[in-house]
């Protein structure tokens, strides 16, 4: 048996990219479902509308500038 990728023949390739794609399905397919997607279609449902009150003009902030 060698265990040189190097000299190994066309199948042998093949096989490692087969794998290694079924792999990163699998990974990808397991990321999606295990998303969850409980906050995004309850936000539409129980956000309100937030109104604007009426304007507030602040003439000093309460602090002390340092020259």
């Amino acid at each position: 048996m060698n265990h040189s990728i190097h000299s190994a023949d066309r199948a042998t390739h093949l096989k490692i990219v087969v794998v290694a794609l079924v792999a990163a399905i699998g990974v990808a397919a397991f990321g999606i479902s295990a998303r969850n997607n409980a906050d995004f279609t309850q936000t539409a449902q129980t956000n309100q509308v937030i109104k604007a009150g009426k304007p507030v003009a602040i003439t000093s902030s309460g602090t002390s500038t340092v020259r």
